[in-house]
């Protein structure tokens, strides 16, 4: 049994040292994300490097996986503090459980969000649309409001209507 524990051990420890680390250039490159950006990353505490021993920042590859999903959720309209809450719950629960649990309620709310946002675009944009199709239906920009109101099909919503 000790044979196989120590064969385990040697094996994750030639994992670890070959674990690949990235230069902080070489990190933005494979995120698409500047340096700076990286950085104020870095000290939010969304991501961690290591030094080297001249004082350098090597990030290992776990780093992209955490820089594409703060791209992925900032895209969904999730702010850096909200990013920062589901990361840190990695603390409390190794088994990714909570993050998952509590990413997926957040995907909810921003769900609930998007369509109230899509149901006053589509009245804006209805609104948009009946002005077009009312100026376009007059010849002069001054007959509206005036004579035409009484038979205009726009007159309910129209704030300009005169009727008799």
């Amino acid at each position: 049994m000790e044979a196989l524990y120590n064969s385990n051990f040697l094996y994750y420890l030639v994992i670890i040292f070959h674990m690949r680390h990235y230069k902080i250039g070489e990190i933005a490159r494979l995120s698409g994300l500047s340096e700076r950006t990286i950085r104020y990353y870095e000290e939010k505490g969304l991501i961690k490097s290591d030094r080297t021993s001249g004082g350098q920042r090597t990030y290992k590859e776990e780093t992209i996986i955490y820089l594409k999903r703060i791209i992925e959720l900032k895209s969904l309209d999730f702010t850096l503090d909200e990013i920062e809450g589901i990361f840190k719950l990695k603390k409390e629960d190794e088994s990714g459980r909570l993050r998952r649990d509590e990413l997926l309620s957040r995907y909810r709310e921003k769900l609930d969000e998007s369509k109230k946002r899509l149901v006053k675009l589509e009245s804006h944009i209805n609104e948009l649309e009946w002005h077009i199709k009312q100026l376009e239906s007059v010849a002069n920009f001054t007959d509206c409001p005036g004579e035409l109101c009484l038979s205009c099909e726009f007159s309910h919503r129209c704030l300009f209507c005169r009727k008799g």
